[in-house]
């Protein structure tokens, strides 16, 4: 196998890693390097570091042919490039010409050299692990597939530092190519807690030396009992401190409840112009039927819809208004929130723009306003925002629609367009929102300060979020982790891919995070991440709606075999989720109620074969089987989409179609209130799912599904991808000590 890094590796090692660029860093030998990192616990094969030819050749019998000879020296870093690396010596004369030759091609740059004598560790397998440290998010242990493949393959991760062993357990399962971490080509499975030791090992050594900026241990070769060893290491370090960005203090609860529970709002710049945001955040408020105290301004003191305005702030009463809505200019701010701290408003949501995403004058004034809204103890939301939901005083202060049905999710968003998204799924599915608000500029709150509410939130039971991006990486994810500890939390986040991140760079002005790096920290805490902003929905609205389920256990109960074919194939892609084997108990109880044609296994395919009751008592014997923790029920709606072909085939109420499409409509939603009442009554998530949810929602199944306040997923494969998230979730509290 290879003796030197890679092309794949060094980008994760120099591609993120600001110190490399700093005249402070400096590289360590290959003998140093080691002896660092073998004190932290990293194998390392039986070496010798001698001074001449002959020296060289009685250390490689005393290791042990055949060996490995290279040329080090402190100012030698990359051997292989410069032919310093001889492999497969298989005799004390091949070392010794080896070298020799080695010695006689240093230069005088590289000063004083030795040549360093190692075994020719044999495996099948590489792996490459290391620290990187990230600009944004600091330190982070990686692990991934090394050889020729790595480059082809990607196939690494990474975690924050230092780590435990179970998140390093971890670390080493959320690797795609797990055949190789098995029984390989005749070698055995890969001791997984020498691995688990290398891994907090170099954890541990990141955290306790801050001036390591780098370390690659690469290849990691597997041996053929499984046991992992370094053979070639390398450390940089770098002692310039990174300058990271102070946290701001977050809003008190006081503010937060000012933004989300006001007593009065004010809606300053309101208008007649049915175009103007004046308007239409004065339309929206009064729309959602919020019932406090509402204000509004205006320099000619009109009337507007209903509302009598005045020109003046000094006019309105004292101790009325917590929420001031700003539709003005950027320019009338500062005034108008001092009037605003003067009337005992506590918090101010700015639509204005002009601010950070204009320039460096906008910036100006937006560091000035954020100063301006401290002294005051003014909550500044925004500025450059589209508005704040909160469904438990029926306040839509926001100008755009839609305004969501009232729910259980906490949203927040960098992006204002997404919350506008969010909130249409929870008006298409009756799965609705608790609070929700763009954070705009975030100038001085941001997404992690709203979700860190939301957190302890009565209303809200989980947390939904955008991001693109991030200014201070380690600070966000730390937050994001004491959130996710507290409450579900569920992140989209934009940039992902290269495209993304530059589209993200120009939108927000702030870097984009490298992928895997951020991936590593939500997987580390505990984040739910998903990867398009559909599925980030229909996972919080699972996480809103349906208990955590106690095991990985489905069944899949279906009315038609090729749902439950393509559903079975989604649950086998998870990885975790088990397609379970029917237990023989529960076969024999179902062989009761289901024709002989029934198919005996899981899926359960009812084969056409329901009466009126069978659905129901089918799915409770299911639930209640105490080796099931899932049930995905597939084909709710089938009787009431011809029970509309019916209504519309132009015979309907005559010839009996009257009763039997009543009949049809009456069953599917007896099904619905069935799912939805085992699912309360037995602790277990039953997710049921069918395209009639998006192709007539209006269908008696999916309808009462949604009455029920559960979602109704739009296909079979949607649904296990939420329940995944689901038990991914149980998993992580598991293995932590939570509930």
């Amino acid at each position: 196998m290879s003796h030197h890094g890679s092309d794949f590796e060094a980008h994760y090692r120099w591609g993120m890693s600001s110190p490399s660029s700093s005249s402070t860093s400096r590289t360590l030998s290959e003998s140093a390097s080691k002896a660092l990192l073998r004190s932290y616990g990293v194998p390392m094969a039986d070496e010798r570091e001698v001074g001449d030819a002959d020296a060289a050749a009685r250390a490689a019998v005393e290791i042990g042919l055949p060996v490995v000879a290279k040329l080090c020296g402190d100012a030698i870093a990359h051997k292989t490039e410069r032919g310093l690396v001889r492999l497969k010596l298989a005799s004390p004369d091949a070392v010794r010409d080896a070298a020799a030759d080695l010695l006689a091609a240093a230069r005088p740059e590289d000063g004083p050299v030795t040549v360093l004598v190692a075994p020719m560790v044999q495996g099948n397998r590489e792996l490459i692990a290391g620290v990187v440290r990230d600009v944004q998010f600091g330190a982070s242990v990686m692990l991934g597939v090394g050889g020729i493949l790595a480059e082809a393959l990607a196939d690494v991760v990474f975690r924050p530092a230092p780590l435990d062993r179970i998140t390093a357990a971890e670390m080493i399962s959320d690797l795609a190519t797990q055949k190789l971490l098995g029984e390989f080509r005749g070698e055995a499975a890969v001791d997984r807690e020498r691995l688990i030791d290398v891994l907090v090992g170099l954890g541990r050594l990141a955290d306790e030396r801050p001036d390591v900026a780098s370390v690659d241990v690469n290849p990691l070769i597997v041996r053929a009992d499984g046991v992992p060893i370094a053979v070639d290491a390398l450390v940089e370090l770098d002692d310039a401190p990174v300058d990271r960005v102070v946290a701001r203090p977050r809003p008190t609860d006081e503010q937060f409840r000012a933004l989300f529970e006001p007593r009065g709002v004010l809606v300053t710049g309101a208008s007649t112009h049915p175009g103007k945001f004046g308007f239409v955040s004065l339309h929206n408020i009064l729309a959602g039927g919020y019932a406090g105290g509402l204000y509004g301004t205006n320099l000619q003191g009109e009337t507007v819809l209903g509302v009598r305005t005045v020109a003046d702030i000094a006019e309105l009463p004292d101790g009325m208004i917590d929420l001031v809505f700003v539709c003005t200019p950027a320019s009338a701010n500062p005034d108008l929130l001092r009037a605003c701290a003067a009337k005992g408003v506590k918090a101010a949501f700015l639509t204005s723009a002009g601010y950070g995403e204009a320039g460096a004058e906008g910036k100006k004034a937006e560091g000035e306003l954020i100063a301006l809204a401290d002294e005051l103890g003014i909550l500044l939301a925004g500025p450059n925002g589209q508005g704040v939901v909160s469904t438990p005083v029926n306040l839509c202060a926001q100008i755009v629609a839609p305004y969501p049905p009232a729910g259980r999710i906490g949203v927040a968003s960098q992006s204002g367009n997404f919350v506008s998204s969010f909130m249409n799924y929870a008006r298409a599915t009756g799965v609705g929102i608790s609070r929700a608000v763009s954070a705009g500029n975030a100038a001085a709150v941001t997404v992690a300060d709203y979700l860190d509410f939301y957190a302890d939130d009565s209303s809200t039971a989980v947390g939904l979020a955008y991001v693109e991006g991030i200014s201070d990486g380690r600070a966000l994810m730390t937050r994001l982790a004491s959130v996710a500890a507290r409450k579900p939390l569920v992140l989209v986040k934009g940039g992902a891919t290269e495209g993304g991140a530059k589209a993200a760079a120009s939108h927000t002005g702030a870097l984009a995070a490298n992928d895997k790096v951020f991936d590593g920290f939500c997987r580390a805490a505990g984040i739910t991440r998903a990867a398009t902003v559909e599925e980030a929905f229909e996972a919080a609205a699972t996480f809103a709606t349906q208990p955590l389920p106690k095991g990985p256990n489905v069944v899949v109960m279906t009315t038609a075999g090729g749902w439950g074919v393509v559903t079975s194939d989604a649950i086998t892609r998870d990885g975790q989720l088990v397609l379970m084997d029917l237990p023989a108990d529960l076969t024999a109880m179902i062989d009761t109620k289901l024709p002989p044609r029934w198919s005996k296994g899981n899926p359960v395919d009812c084969a056409g074969g329901e009466t009126r009751d069978t659905i129901p008592e089918v799915l409770e014997m299911i639930a209640t089987h105490p080796d099931v923790h899932a049930i995905v029920y597939l084909g709710i709606g089938i009787q009431s989409n011809q029970a509309r072909l019916m209504r519309e085939g132009g015979f309907h109420p005559d010839h009996g179609l009257d009763r039997i499409v009543a009949y049809h409509e009456r069953q599917d939603q007896r099904f619905a209130e069935a799912a939805d009442e085992l699912s309360r009554r037995t602790g277990k998530p039953i997710l049921t799912a069918t395209e009639l949810a998006t192709a007539d929602p209006d269908n008696p199944g999916p309808a009462t599904v949604r009455a029920t306040g559960r979602l109704c997923y739009p296909s079979g494969n949607r649904a296990v991808t939420a329940l995944g998230h689901l038990y991914r979730a149980a998993q992580f509290r598991a293995r932590r000590g939570g509930s």
